[in-house]
């Protein structure tokens, strides 16, 4: 099974004189439909030459500026992290319990 992963925006922290987005919290969501693993983060960013009004932000442009300032290396390492655990409950290489239970 493919795994798929959602990028999504869970909160923004912004300046209220001019709504400049200093802070974007995010979620990764990854799933093959059976099996699921997420992360939570949160990037900075610097103040840009022209501010896009707060009001017309968008999920999906937000969630670029994240991706941008990562760069597609460290997209990659977090999907790819979230896939391992993902693998992992498929696959478990460890376990608990006693073998007299």
């Amino acid at each position: 099974m493919a795994t798929t992963f959602e990028w999504k925006i869970a909160q923004l922290e912004r300046e209220t004189d001019d709504g400049f987005v200093f802070t974007a919290h995010y979620t990764v969501n990854a799933s093959n439909g059976v099996y699921t693993s997420g992360a939570y983060g949160s990037l900075g960013f610097e103040r840009p030459d022209n501010l896009i009004p707060y009001s017309q932000l968008t999920e999906e442009q937000v969630v670029n500026w994240v991706k941008e300032k990562f760069g597609p290396e460290k997209v990659a390492e977090i999907e790819a992290a979230l896939q391992s655990q993902i693998n992992e409950q498929q696959h478990p290489t460890k376990a608990a319990g006693v073998p007299w239970a």
